[in-house]
């Protein structure tokens, strides 16, 4: 696992800081300049080194067997914005040569490979807010397949620059709550008003079994299944009845072998926006008819949402929550939506035994994606 996020680069201080109830969330003081492959690169082999595949350890597999899967829900923003801008003022020439490079989503994937000589299945997904889930079904689907032994997968998103936000807001999206930022991203409270841009990076390693267990790998969870679906139904909004979800989760809990009974966690999509929120919910309702011995927490609460990059970082929470038998606290959780069923860790951590746990993300255009993680028993 690698990460780049509000609370670090470190995947123990991280879940730590969530643990703790922590917000990350604070007003916006600069427009943060890095472009994405550079942020990337740097939670790419945090996740290499993370899995034992640092340096002199990465030359012993064989690379041709090592793909890379990581989206981006917006591409390089920031060097697109400046583009825009150097065209308008200057003109033409005075774009940079990395303009095209950097803008493109696959050039995450593509540096990474180029950094480390992995010469595997390597491209990009792009699936708005769902994006990292479908990176990591792609990529395990490759290695289902035969055609790698090991993926690097994940989401990586920085589009926290005024064209970014000023979009988001043109689409009514987000919370307007300025007085108390730290409580603006509050999931399934009945005053919640929008989301709360985030950015980062989240990448996994996934390793077929056999390879991981012939080279001593440190296995950190086992990746069961997962499923993408499409709502087919509006560009911004879930539909209401979250047919598409439900049937997303039941299909990943198919692909995954497993029993909606023996699901005991969700690390929730729950972005903190009106209808969305509870569309998720009726969807989980649907396919775990008793909440009871649930709990189902929301990361974005505290780190806000990190578009392309929120499933990443998701899927690294579910799996410390897998490893401490400690689940996060959903924060922000004033006054609760009556409809909300399942024990949302309101506010403080607790201890908990997860025996399946699925994490959700939901993306505009209707895109729906689940996967499925278990801890490891040899």
């Amino acid at each position: 696992m690698g990460l780049v996020s509000v609370f670090g680069n470190d995947i123990d201080i991280f879940y730590n800081k969530l643990l703790d109830g922590q917000s990350g969330i604070s007003p916006i003081d600069r427009f943060d300049a890095s472009s994405f492959p550079t942020k990337f690169a740097v939670s790419g082999k945090k996740a290499l080194e993370n899995a034992n595949l640092g340096s002199e350890n990465l030359e012993k597999v064989d690379k041709q067997r090592v793909g890379v899967l990581v989206g981006s829900g917006m591409g390089g923003l920031t060097v697109f914005s400046d583009g825009v801008q150097a065209l308008i003022e200057k003109g033409y020439r005075r774009i940079t040569p990395f303009f095209i490079p950097y803008a493109i989503t696959n050039m995450g994937s593509a540096l990474l490979a180029i950094e480390l000589g992995l010469m595997g299945p390597n491209y990009s997904i792009s699936t708005a807010c769902a994006t990292s889930n479908y990176c990591f079904y792609a990529a395990a689907n490759h290695i289902r397949r035969g055609e790698a032994d090991i993926m690097v997968a994940g989401g990586t998103e920085a589009a926290i620059i005024p064209v970014g936000l000023g979009g988001f807001i043109a689409c009514r999206a987000l919370s307007q709550r300025n007085s108390d930022p730290m409580t603006a991203s509050r999931p399934w409270d009945k005053e919640r008003d929008g989301f709360v841009m985030g950015e980062g990076a989240g990448v996994l390693v996934m390793e077929s079994l056999e390879h991981a267990m012939k080279r001593g790998a440190p296995i950190v969870a086992e990746y069961l299944g997962g499923a993408v679906t499409c709502d087919a139904y509006h560009m911004t909004d879930p539909r209401a009845d979250g047919l598409g979800v439900s049937s997303c989760i039941e299909k990943a809990l198919e692909d995954a072998g497993v029993a909606a009974e023996e699901v005991n966690y969700i690390n929730a999509h729950a972005t903190s926006t009106l209808v969305g929120d509870l569309a998720e919910v009726n969807a989980l309702k649907k396919v775990f008819k008793d909440p009871k011995g649930i709990k189902m927490n929301a990361t974005k609460s505290m780190i806000g949402h990190c578009l392309g990059a929120a499933g990443g970082l998701e899927a690294i929470a579910t799996i410390k929550a897998l490893n401490t038998g400690y689940v996060h606290p959903t924060i922000n959780q004033f006054n609760l939506e009556p409809a909300v069923e399942f024990d949302t860790v309101a506010n403080t951590k607790q201890q908990h035994e997860i025996h399946i746990g699925i994490s959700n993300s939901f993306g505009f255009g209707g895109h729906n994606s689940v996967v499925v993680f278990a801890p490891f028993h040899e």
